[in-house]
């Protein structure tokens, strides 16, 4: 279903497009296309009621007014790059920075600020496709991403990205959604987790990698058993330097076929369990250490640490850290970035 939302603007001056899926368990997704945002997950629960797993906002205008990147696409690079800056055939090459002298999500006009064009939509698929100009935010070369959304029958919510570039370029896509899997206005950190990875990468008080990939054992950073973000959250220097869990978790490497889980999340009421499958080499675990102010979907805002963010990945900075045990994050003309990552949810 795509539906024009008439009586607001975007900021190019044209309607925000929506579109709804559903599948025959009842399940909707919906999206917009300014940003390729994933705007919302209801799923029916076993008790006949019908849940909002995803935090939003009350109206596609409330997006332009938040800097949480709540279920946008964000790109060319997700996540930071140091500095603002990585090299290309060894001499310097800058790109826009947006936190401080770094950064963050492709940039202050990344591809979570732009209307992307949909391209196909059916009942329970959608497709959206952006170009990117040489020079975008810094970044060398054309490059057209697209973002493929399906919603299947048994409740998955299943997302394909693939990107081509006739320059040299890291590129690294995901989506940003915050999951409350107990529905809004309480406290994401009573949600267990299990998360396969035994090293994580630290970062400073910044976001920005500060050593290499490290073990979870004997550290608060485990999740390897299911435990609440709650247990021993501020435990270590890890999370105090970010006021929680924000970091990057280099899953094992059965979990990036796609076939086996890398994730699992459950509601603290025990009415919803969420699976993650992915092909990228990291997960980002961040505990919405900064979301207070956000525009909520009633009007109101939403309190930090409302929702919890698991985000597909290279990780942090890859660009300037080529020895790091996962694929390339770098596209060279000729080949295509493909990533894929499915959230399954399950009503308990």
């Amino acid at each position: 279903m795509l539906k024009p939302e008439n009586t607001q603007l975007a900021p190019d001056g044209q309607p925000f497009e929506q579109v709804t899926l559903q599948n025959a368990a009842g399940a909707t997704a919906t999206f917009m296309d300014w940003g390729a945002t994933w705007l919302s997950f209801t799923l029916p629960l076993a008790d006949g009621t019908t849940r909002e797993l995803l935090l939003g906002c009350q109206s596609p205008h409330d997006y332009m007014n938040q800097s949480a990147y709540l279920g946008a696409t964000v790109g060319r690079y997700a996540n930071r790059i140091a500095r603002a800056q990585f090299e290309i055939e060894g001499k310097p090459h800058l790109v826009v920075a947006n936190q401080g002298v770094h950064q963050l999500h492709g940039g202050p006009e990344g591809f979570h600020a732009r209307r992307w064009k949909i391209l196909s939509q059916s009942t329970q698929k959608v497709s959206f496709q952006l170009f990117s100009a040489d020079g975008d935010q810094g970044f060398p070369g054309n490059m057209t991403a697209t973002v493929h959304y399906q919603l299947t029958d048994d409740n998955r919510l299943e997302i394909r990205y693939d990107a081509t570039v006739d320059k040299l370029c890291p590129v690294n896509l995901t989506n940003h959604a915050y999951f409350n899997l107990d529905g809004e206005g309480t406290d994401a950190r009573q949600h267990k987790l299990q998360l396969f990875a035994d090293r994580f990468l630290p970062v400073d008080s910044d976001g920005i990698p500060c050593a290499d990939p490290t073990t979870v054992e004997n550290t608060g950073m485990n999740f390897n058993a299911p435990k609440t973000l709650a247990k021993d959250f501020l435990s270590d220097r890890d999370q105090q330097r970010v006021k929680g869990y924000d970091h990057a978790y280099l899953l094992n490497r059965t979990c990036n076929s796609g076939e086996f889980p890398a994730a699992h999340l459950w509601s603290a009421d025990g009415k919803v369990q969420m699976t993650v499958f992915t092909s990228a080499p990291a997960l980002q675990l961040y505990s919405g250490n900064f979301l207070g102010g956000t525009p909520n979907r009633t009007g109101g805002e939403y309190a930090s640490y409302s929702g919890v963010a698991l985000e597909s990945e290279f990780l942090p900075d890859s660009p300037n850290h080529a020895t790091w045990p996962q694929p390339s994050c770098w596209i060279k003309p000729g080949q295509t970035y493909k990533s894929a990552t499915t959230y399954q949810f399950f009503p308990l």
